[in-house]
């Protein structure tokens, strides 16, 4: 649907949803309530909400824990000891992997952590990383560690492509560029899949592909990317990332990240890694003899045992994302984002208040819209958020906010509209 299709009326809103397949997703998840009312959430990029079945899902291991005890690990309905590989296929299903690339562990950064041991071997001459400017802090902060780790200063070692004078999103050919007149220095890749403050969406086939081709190896966080936009990472040639999965994946507060390593890599026995118990063949964990032998695939980088409380919420909204469908959420979430844009546009009628900072290509982003305020945005969000809108504020002056398809309506993107109209007007 065009933008020129949409309306900014109540009752053209109640229409789309009465149209929509995906509605009755909306009944699957608690929706929080401010002053006995509920609020409108549009804040999936930042924490997803709950899903109903997750307390039936965690009660049915804690039956096991009380009946079974330790032996849960090897009896039951779900053999604790095996739990991680419940989550396999819809995770490599969201990812665009096989299932042997992919595997549910630790967190995000964590995980990080561990893959650049395996694919940031920085040698003298060749020892920088490319990174988009302004990544999330922890990434920020891994990577200087990182460097400095191998006797690195990081102001030298970490080059950061930033957007062009007077603009906020990066251009690819500018990404493509820096990666060319610095392929001889690089040691790695590494960038957000989308852009947390921006929500642009980068390029990943084409940067994968152009790094590839220079010898360096490519990874990525997708922390606002699974769950959110199409990704094929095993066609893509993406050698490693991680994600964490209570944003748009909506597994709970702090909840299990995960891994996918290439296939290319799976039998990389040599590869440095860090090693742990349970990323030790299966076959013959526990004749717990020395000298690590990893297990093939992604699971060869698993430190500990399966977090199986916290795998078991995962599982409850990824089985809401295998019955729903990626390409039916896809089409939602550029229907609702461009609903929303559409809004913004109505609402400011023109005037230069706010700008959407998030390109406006659907191809470039997810389902987020990132509003840069130019004037009172804290004051501007307060209002919003008083009214029963529950959005996202980023320093120094950005809203974002993420209609989520599994359980945000149109009729959401229509009550934000007037809750933003109503602030500006009293802002006047």
């Amino acid at each position: 649907m065009s933008l020129k299709a949409f309306q900014y009326a109540e009752s053209f809103a109640l229409q789309m949803d009465g149209q929509d397949p995906l509605r009755g997703f909306r009944d699957c998840f608690f929706i929080p309530e401010q002053n006995g009312k509920p609020v409108v959430y549009l804040c999936g990029n930042s924490l997803g909400l709950q899903p109903k079945q997750v307390g039936e899902y965690i009660q049915k291991e804690l039956d096991t824990w009380a009946h079974l005890g330790v032996e849960g690990h090897f009896q039951g309905e779900n053999p604790w000891v095996y739990y991680r590989k419940r989550s396999k296929h819809t995770l490599a299903s969201l990812l665009g992997a096989c299932e042997e690339e992919v595997v549910a562990m630790n967190q995000l950064s964590t995980n990080l952590h561990l893959l650049m041991v395996s694919f940031y071997r920085p040698q003298p001459g060749r020892y920088k990383i490319l990174t988009e400017s302004g990544a999330f802090p922890s990434d920020q902060y891994i990577f200087e560690s990182q460097t400095r780790f191998h006797g690195y200063d990081p102001h030298d070692a970490i080059l950061e492509v930033a957007p062009r004078p007077g603009e906020h999103i990066l251009e690819t050919s500018d990404i493509l560029d820096a990666l060319d007149r610095h392929s001889s220095e690089l040691a790695l890749v590494v960038m957000s899949g989308v852009q947390y403050y921006t929500g642009q969406r980068f390029d990943m086939r084409h940067i994968a592909a152009a790094a590839r081709q220079k010898g360096i190896p490519v990874g990525f966080d997708l922390a606002h990317a699974v769950g959110n936009v199409p990704l094929s990472l095993h066609d893509w040639g993406v050698d490693f990332a991680t994600w964490c999965s209570y944003k748009y994946l909506n597994s709970g507060p702090g909840n299990v990240s995960g891994v996918f390593v290439h296939q290319r890599h799976a039998k990389s026995f040599d590869l440095p890694r860090f090693a742990g118990w349970w990323g030790y063949d299966e076959l013959t964990r526990f004749e717990m003899k020395k000298g690590f032998k990893p297990m093939p695939g992604a699971d060869g980088w698993l430190l500990s045992n399966d977090n199986v409380l916290g795998l078991a919420a995962l599982q409850a909204s990824l089985d809401l994302f295998l019955e729903a469908g990626l390409e039916n959420l896809t089409k939602k979430s550029e229907q609702l984002t461009g609903y929303l844009e559409f809004l913004l546009h109505q609402v400011t009628n023109g005037k230069n208040i706010l700008e959407v900072i998030t390109p406006k290509d659907p191809a470039s982003r997810g389902a987020q819209l990132s509003v840069f305020v130019h004037k009172g945005g804290k004051g501007l969000y307060d209002k919003i958020s008083a009214s029963g809108i529950v959005c996202d504020w980023r320093n120094p002056n950005v809203i974002r906010i993420a209609p989520a398809p599994l359980y945000n309506s149109y009729e959401d993107i229509y009550k934000f509209a007037v809750a933003l109209d109503r602030a500006l007007a009293a802002s006047d």
